[in-house]
């Protein structure tokens, strides 16, 4: 199966199993979940769930448990960038070729929605439909809250709003990069080890991939931002430079900067060496952040 076609496959899985998860818009509050809905179903690539999904195929895991895994992280992934085009923060009006949650509903509805699917991740993580065993689901919940809080993906986010305007030496854009973006790609590399009972050197290397693709990924993100328009990449252009962000692209320049993505992508791949074919789709999956248009 070619990796396009794994990808599709993957998302329709999940958005299947996310709107299984979400709760039917009800009551005084539907307009809340209504913007739940919004915000986390449909567009997007899933590539987090499917990172997930892909990881735990290393270990034998069950699919379904992969699969509410990789629904969680994606809620979380889906509050974040809720909160990221607040007014507070990013402020942008689009969001996957449409209007941002804030737009669409409210600032206080989105503020709100975001939260709700932050908690409802951990919800999902912590019950025994996810894995059977309550310290593997101690170790899952225990693993995203130190990626997604103060020492990982919040954290990330705090030093950038910091850092508009400023110079940062290339060590701090790479930590804060690395925070930003790295610590959820490495929950859902490690979570299919967590589920698949890895071994240490095992989930060193699902790390080790993790972050080198995640600022690879984080590279051809500011590139696209860079180059890209609201027509092809689904949100407005040029934002990063509007605020002076400290981005790699920036300090490195377009060029050496793609040169950087590239060496990250090769690191990545090379941490898999502990596995054959099995993990073909996620060596041609950090290939695909180098070609990725949107």
């Amino acid at each position: 199966m070619t990796l396009s076609k794994a990808l599709a496959d993957c998302a329709i899985k999940i958005n299947k199993t996310m709107e299984d998860l979400l709760p039917e818009a009800m009551g005084a509050e539907a307009i809340l979940l209504d913007a739940m809905k919004y915000s986390s179903l449909g567009e997007g690539k899933k590539i987090r769930p499917f990172m997930v999904l892909q990881s735990s195929k290393l270990f034998g895991v069950k699919e379904e448990s992969a699969r509410r895994v990789g629904s969680a992280v994606e809620f979380l992934h889906s509050y974040s960038l809720i909160h990221d085009d607040l007014p507070a923060m990013d402020d942008s009006d689009f969001r996957r070729g449409k209007k941002s949650c804030h737009k669409y509903f409210n600032e206080a509805t989105a503020i709100l929605a975001g939260d709700a699917l932050l908690t409802l991740a951990f919800e999902i993580l912590s019950d025994p439909l996810t894995a059977e065993d309550s310290s593997v689901r101690c170790q899952l919940v225990n693993f995203l809250a130190k990626s997604a809080g103060h020492q990982g993906m919040v954290a990330g986010q705090t030093i950038d709003l910091l850092a508009e305007g400023k110079t940062l030496c290339l060590d701090e854009i790479v930590r804060m990069q690395s925070l930003k973006t790295g610590e959820i790609f490495a929950f859902c590399m490690v979570s299919g080890g967590i589920l698949g009972s890895a071994s240490k050197l095992q989930l060193d290397a699902l790390k080790k991939y993790a972050y080198g693709f995640g600022i690879a990924f984080q590279i051809v993100d500011d590139l696209l931002d860079v180059e890209g328009d609201i027509d092809t990449i689904g949100k407005p252009g040029g934002q990063d430079a509007k605020v002076e962000k400290a981005t790699l692209v920036a300090k490195l320049g377009v060029e050496e900067a793609r040169h950087k993505a590239v060496l990250l992508v090769d690191e990545s791949i090379e941490a898999l060496k502990l596995w054959g074919a099995e993990a073909d789709h996620l060596r041609s999956l950090a290939q695909f952040v180098l070609e990725r248009q949107k």
